[in-house]
């Protein structure tokens, strides 16, 4: 099987970076919700890990292997990738010839805001890789220029567009909730997000939500895929993110953000991304300098 994606329906993306040996994560400018990276890697790069968010991607060129459910996958270029909110994988090189490929995590939220009029829950994937032609076009179209920013009328339509693709593949769809337990676990997110990097107790939320920590519980997850309590870690992980970014020290980012010390935060970054913060630091680093010298890619 042809290993380049740049030969057949993804030809559009002939202008990426395919330095060979040079290990590098590229971000792209971020959108309430969405995060866009490419990764390039040879061996295996990321240890098992886990995210509060969908995560759907596309391989570029090589062979994309992780574990993900008990059993070993494997990704062609041109096919997508779905992994679910709080579901462990790791991730790396199939073969020899490195990896590279372009990621999109998605916030369950738009999904359940753009799915909820129609009553429909979240979606439910159980093929993580997929042939799907026209989902990877439409991942592309958010994927294709890293260095430009989304808005909002793209993103409503390609959050819509997403749905309907995961949908054409989805088992079993979640049930959805009704109005008024999905308003209270949003006010519970947006308490969350205002008091990121401080102690958040459950007394707090009940008095937000007016549901008891159980129940909250209950409707948070089935809104949003994940628990409180790790909704919680992943923001303040998300600040850390952004500060080690802009060359912040360890020390003072773990300080910022809500946790004990360096070694706190060492080991929560390490599940949640499957690198340390160290590690990451340098990735991005190097993808971010190699980004720099190449020109845009094609346009959507």
């Amino acid at each position: 099987m042809d290993q380049d994606v740049s030969h057949g329906a993804l030809a559009g993306l002939e202008r990426l970076c395919t330095a060979s040996g040079t290990d590098g994560i590229t971000t792209a400018p971020a959108f309430p919700g969405i995060e866009r990276i490419e990764a390039q890697f040879a061996g295996n790069a990321f240890e098992p890990h886990r995210h509060d968010t969908y995560a759907l991607g596309v391989t570029l060129k090589g062979v994309q292997t992780f574990s993900y459910r008990g059993e070993r996958r494997f990704s062609m270029p041109g096919q997508v990738i779905v992994l679910h909110p709080d579901e462990e994988h790791d991730g790396g090189a199939g073969t020899d010839d490195g990896l590279q490929y372009r990621m999109l995590y998605l916030e369950p939220a738009l999904l359940f805001d753009c799915l909820e009029g129609a009553g429909i829950g979240l979606p439910f994937v159980d093929e993580p890789v997929i042939g799907d032609a026209h989902l990877a076009a439409t991942l592309l179209e958010a994927l294709g220029e890293l260095d430009r920013e989304l808005d909002e009328l793209f993103v409503d339509d390609f959050v819509s567009q997403v749905a309907g693709g995961l949908g054409r593949h989805a088992q079993t769809p979640r049930r959805g909730l009704g109005a008024i337990a999905w308003q209270r676990a949003r006010l519970a997110r947006d308490y969350l997000e205002a008091h990121a990097t401080e102690p958040v107790r459950s007394e707090a939320l009940e008095k937000v939500t007016g549901l008891d920590r159980f129940s909250l519980a209950r409707h948070f997850r089935a809104a949003f895929a994940t628990s409180p309590h790790r909704y919680l870690l992943m923001r303040r992980l998300q600040q850390a993110r952004a500060m080690i970014g802009a060359g912040e020290g360890l020390s003072d980012v773990a300080a910022a953000t809500g946790f004990a010390d360096q070694s706190h935060l060492t080991r929560h970054f390490k599940k949640a991304y499957g690198v340390t913060p160290g590690q990451w630091a340098t990735l991005r680093t190097d993808g971010l300098r190699r980004g720099s010298r190449r020109g845009p890619t094609a346009g959507r």
